[in-house]
């Protein structure tokens, strides 16, 4: 099974119509505490590549019978990278952390004009 959007620029409104889809296309995919993480990580990624870029994305979805993995593409060859945040009351900066930390595996690879941010989660765990 597969999700694919094409989320618009700086439309943060995709933010929750992505959490939405996702947690239908993982509704019978029977791990829900693995299925609420990756509505987390998602919304992470998603709102970073429309935040930080200030262009398109796609995001790809593909739940397999072991495993779910989710892509996001965008349209900047910047890499992101993991930071903390600059004080317990800053409001920005934890999402990769929180994608590295709660993810199965994660990375980021070149795609053509852009990148793509992606995390797995393995559908035994949890």
């Amino acid at each position: 099974m597969q999700l694919r959007r094409r989320l618009g620029r700086a439309d943060l409104r995709a933010v929750s119509e992505v959490r939405g889809a996702l947690r239908e296309l993982l509704r019978h995919w029977g791990r829900p505490g693995r299925a609420e993480t990756a509505e987390l990580l998602a919304s992470e990624l998603v709102t970073n590549a429309l935040v930080h870029t200030d262009r398109d994305a796609i995001l790809t979805a593909t739940v397999g019978p072991r495993r779910l993995r989710v892509e996001v593409r965008d349209f900047v060859g910047r890499r992101p990278l993991p930071r903390a945040p600059g004080n317990a009351e800053d409001t920005h900066g934890r999402g990769l952390l929180l994608v590295q930390s709660l993810a199965d595996a994660w990375g980021v690879r070149v795609h053509g004009v852009g990148k793509v941010v992606w995390f797995e989660l393995d559908g035994d765990a949890g």
